[in-house]
């Protein structure tokens, strides 16, 4: 199924066999793309904020770049097809001290809002004058409202206080768990000495693993195709190749992709060391 990108992109700069990441302005690369391939988009673009892989743009200037890659993604998305964005906040002159830069983008977009998830991840920058900042934004759009895909029991919350608490003798609570609702409580990927995560890797803007497989689970299924147009450190790949399923990347900075890539290849290979020791992965 990846051949069908390299029919239009060309020679990925990484490619395995469910991974391929393509170098280059996903912008660019994506208006290549004919045909509708992409079944579910996991992304976080930089947040115009000032780090060190992104170029600080006017605001208008970058909603209107936001609203271009969001337009491409729309076009070459399925019928049943997601988007999941995330965004975090910055500043807006005369207007705001933290805006969630999502709030920004809601009318920009030809998809369809879902749902807003919040993600708490509990741990950050302290302030003084205002309330310390623990969450960011998922915006969960799809492109057929009345048709998209939803597995609640593949990531159904097994943590449920009365699993076996019955009406009328019927269980009250699914077999498999709880909804997970719209807020989620994953821990961030940190960096540092004694507290950095075991998944950590050279990029400095990275998600947790978990995050992304939620996610992947619950608006696609297996062997279906990913897309993240700023793939970064690769934690959508990692999560597509764990979930069984396939991922295209885009990358603008090549030592990026090369991050990225040795953490895909680490990860194969324990993968398939671990199987081979007859051990459940």
């Amino acid at each position: 199924m990846l051949e069908q990108f390299e029919k239009y992109l060309g020679k990925p700069l990484y490619r395995n066999t469910d991974v391929a990441i393509f170098h280059g302005d996903c912008v660019e690369l994506m208006r290549r793309i004919k045909d509708p391939l992409v079944d579910l988009t996991v992304t976080s673009p930089p947040y115009n904020i000032g780090k060190e892989y992104e170029t600080v743009r006017d605001v208008d200037d970058y909603i209107e770049w936001c609203a271009s890659w969001i337009q491409q993604i729309h076009r070459i998305t399925t019928q049943s097809g997601a988007f999941w964005l995330n965004l975090g906040y910055f500043e807006l002159p005369e207007r705001a001290k933290a805006i969630p830069i999502p709030y920004l983008l809601w009318s920009r977009t030809p998809f369809y809002l879902v749902q807003e998830v919040v993600w708490n991840y509990g741990a950050g920058v302290a302030c003084k004058q205002m309330f310390s900042p623990r969450n960011e934004k998922f915006l969960w759009y799809v492109k057929e409202p009345e048709d998209y895909v939803f597995n609640l029991d593949d990531v159904r919350d097994p943590d449920v206080k009365y699993p076996n608490q019955k009406k009328n003798g019927k269980l009250k609570c699914n077999p498999l768990g709880k909804n997970p609702t719209d807020v989620w409580l994953f821990p961030k990927v940190t960096s540092g000495t004694d507290r950095s995560s075991k998944e950590r890797t050279a990029h400095p803007a990275q998600f947790p693993i978990a995050v992304i497989e939620r996610i992947i689970k619950a608006c696609s299924h297996p062997n279906q195709i990913l897309l993240d147009p700023f793939i970064g450190s690769g934690s959508v790949a990692e999560a597509a190749i764990r979930t069984g399923r396939k991922v295209i990347g885009i990358e603008l900075r090549e030592d990026y992709i090369h991050i990225a890539a040795q953490r895909i290849d680490n990860f194969v290979k324990h993968k398939q060391y671990a199987e081979a020791q007859g051990q459940f992965f």
